[in-house]
């Protein structure tokens, strides 16, 4: 098709609606071919690219699913309260509060004024990271030549600012990310063993216990030590469903998950907003 002129650009473009690309959103999310038995209504449906990103807001109880489709996807996490941008994912907090430097089932993942910004509900990988963070742009053109956005190789970092100035966010506002699909364990010494993937199909659930905005970039560990620049496809789907509630056996699973519940439930309770 002729696309040298405007008409002929325009009639190209048309000529692209409702095609499919192997990574890319679906909008409505509605749309997507296969959502989840236990969904509701979806509200994003998605997927990365590896070396991708992806961002959006999300309303409290929403549940988030996100699948390693091919058995390379790393999911790096940053959460966000999303009209108060200040209280934001805490990793060491998310560790030491919960006496736990492993994700899975059942785990919460605090902010630094003890609250619950999100739960793990379900977990079929069992490989996740909460130390080491995302890959760097440094980091990146040491090993792989480049880590700009727009390269074969983009770092984590470099992607999330991306993500975060689309919602309103700086650089600054980054800290340490949360990892899933690739595993980091500590050894004795204090030593970290990658163990890498659990394999294609693999996936993780997240409840959100506040209104969040989720940034996500798909870029291999910084730990892993293969040469090539492995990643592939993350899919993302996430649907309406109710925040963890008093009686919830996740609620009561320890005293530190109650007392981070408490806080959160007495702060939106004030607020009118549970």
């Amino acid at each position: 098709m002729e696309t040298t002129t405007a008409y002929g650009a325009r009639d190209h473009a048309r000529a692209q609606d409702g095609a499919q690309a192997e990574a890319m959103p679906v909008v409505p999310a509605t749309g997507w071919p296969d959502p989840p038995r236990e969904a509701g209504r979806l509200v994003w449906a998605e997927t990365v690219a590896g070396g991708g990103y992806t961002h959006k807001v999300l309303a409290r109880g929403t549940e988030l699913r996100l699948t390693d489709l091919r058995g390379d996807a790393c999911a790096h996490l940053l959460l966000f309260v999303a009209d108060r941008p200040w209280e934001r994912l805490n990793t060491a907090d998310t560790v030491k509060v919960q006496w736990n430097a492993y994700l899975g089932e059942g785990r919460l993942l605090l902010s630094d004024q003890g609250r619950v910004l999100a739960s793990v509900v379900a977990d079929s990988s069992g490989r996740h990271d909460a130390l080491c963070g995302t890959s760097t742009l440094v980091r990146n053109t040491e090993r792989y030549g480049d880590g700009t956005p727009q390269s074969a190789s983009p770092a984590g970092r470099e992607l999330f600012k991306l993500a975060a100035l689309k919602n309103g966010l700086e650089p600054r506002d980054l800290g340490p990310s949360l990892s899933f699909f690739q595993g980091v364990e500590v050894r004795e010494d204090g030593a970290l063993d990658f163990t890498g993937s659990a394999g294609p199909g693999a996936s993780v659930t997240l409840r959100a216990e506040q209104d969040l905005t989720v940034l996500i970039a798909n870029v291999p560990h910084p730990a892993d030590s293969r040469p090539e620049y492995l990643s592939t496809p993350l899919e993302v789907l996430a649907w309406r469903a109710r925040a963890t509630e008093p009686g919830d056996a996740l609620w009561d699973a320890s005293p530190e998950r109650r007392r981070a519940f408490l806080n959160t439930a007495e702060f939106l309770t004030a607020r009118g907003l549970a």
